[in-house]
């Protein structure tokens, strides 16, 4: 049965969805895992990137998966939205559920650095760490947008459909002119036309023609995503590979381009043509156990997928003077597995401690006003912003007390604090 056939208010889950999400966050982590070619002498760690490998750049078109991510969340959104009692208290809920998974990350890497510096380590290494770690908070501070906007854009899909993504669309194009040819800060713009152009597809799976689709349909749909693709590559100004490049002097990724968009239609068909086996997998027992695990870990995994990449990097390439070996080469494809493996096994432990806060249940927010959580989102999507491009080397005090006070509003009312501290 299409999802788009059911009552969005009975809690009945779309398998599809879980699998997508499943693999899109697998995806992230070994994509990420697999990247760095690192070196270290003289105090000093040299990083590179494996996808960086002549003709390499092909992988990145199925690995850069995060126009998955934006699909499936634009999808669960819309269906959690028409479960929820209100506009107001779902956004409440979901605001939660995003920052307080965050502040242990905060309060971990506030004090790394010190520690790490204390015990002798140089400091370029620990400035590369601390950035690494905050590098890929972007990703939820471009959510926490989509998320803001989704009643919004919810209403939008009633009323014009197919328009809202095209529209989304053709703005990412005008954007990518103005970035190329006059200015390049506009660019950033994409961040939220790109993103929310992907999430309101979603929207489509659930309530429209995506989730309608034949597999003839999908696979139409993605040969001409591709395609696409293909073209805006090899006649426009956008770079062969779908991630930033050391030293590449175009990105499609930062900031995100058209290429992205088109991208993702090519992926979703895929995924769409793929559904009915999916959907078969989802349904074994193993299959099931361990999308049921990952469901809830779901931004645990990507917030600390990382912070386990630099425990393994720090024990073996800066203790142990590992090198990375040429990528490509059989040494590589031999020490990739176990790379992963140990880098699994730290994930793991820092999800027994830390995965607790993402399915734990915040203050009640039911009475938080709409302008409050509003601005609480803003608020700390500017701070992950911020520790995006700075990282938590130096001083990340004010970005952090962005965040803290966004979750902070987005739990209490502002009469009921005021008071408290009259009280």
């Amino acid at each position: 049965m299409s999802i788009s056939r059911l009552d969005p208010r009975q809690h009945t889950r779309d398998r599809f969805l879980d699998v997508i999400r499943a693999i899109a966050i697998l995806g992230v982590v070994i994509q990420h895992w697999a990247m760095p070619v690192l070196d270290y002498s003289g105090g000093t760690l040299t990083t590179g990137n494996a996808l960086a490998t002549p003709g390499w750049w092909v992988i990145t078109w199925l690995s850069q998966v995060m126009p998955l991510v934006f699909f499936a969340g634009g999808a669960a959104n819309l269906i959690s939205l028409r479960r929820a009692s209100s506009p107001r208290s779902w956004l409440a809920s979901r605001l939660g559920r995003l920052l307080l998974p965050v502040l242990p990350l905060f309060a971990v890497w506030l004090v790394v650095p010190k520690v790490l510096t204390a015990f002798g380590v140089a400091g370029q290494p620990v400035a590369v760490a601390s950035a690494i770690a905050a590098q890929l908070l972007w990703f939820l501070a471009v959510y926490l947008l989509t998320v803001l906007a989704t009643p919004l854009m919810a209403a939008a899909h009633r009323r014009w459909g197919l328009g809202v993504p095209v529209a989304l669309s053709v703005a990412a194009a005008l954007i990518d002119v103005v970035r190329f040819d006059v200015f390049g800060l506009a660019g950033y713009a994409n961040a939220v036309f790109v993103w929310l152009a992907v999430h309101q597809l979603g929207f489509h799976y659930v309530d429209g023609a995506l989730g309608r689709l034949s597999r003839r349909g999908a696979l139409t749909m993605a040969g001409a995503g591709f395609a696409a693709t293909a073209l805006l590559v090899a006649f426009g100004p956008y770079a062969t590979s779908m991630i930033g490049m050391p030293g590449a002097a175009v990105s499609n990724m930062s900031p995100p381009t058209l290429c992205l968009v088109t991208l993702a239609v090519g992926q979703i068909g895929l995924a769409l043509a793929a559904r009915p086996a999916l959907n078969r997998i989802a349904e074994r027992r193993a299959i099931g156990s361990a999308l049921s695990w990952i469901g809830p870990r779901f931004m645990s995994i990507y917030l600390w997928h990382m912070p386990a990449l630099v425990v393994v990097s720090g024990l073996t390439v800066l203790a142990m003077d590992y090198a990375t070996p040429d990528p490509g080469s059989l040494r590589w494809f031999v020490m990739l597995p176990l790379w992963l493996a140990a880098t699994g096994l730290v994930l793991v432990g820092l999800l027994a401690v830390f995965g607790r806060f993402e399915s734990a249940r915040g203050p009640a927010t039911a009475s938080v006003p709409t302008w409050q959580l509003a601005t609480a989102g803003l608020l700390a999507s500017g701070g992950l912003l911020g520790l995006a491009a700075k990282g938590f080397g130096g001083d990340p005090a004010i970005w952090i007390v962005l965040v803290v006070a966004g979750f902070l509003l987005s739990t209490t009312t502002v009469s009921r604090a005021r008071a408290a501290t009259v009280g």
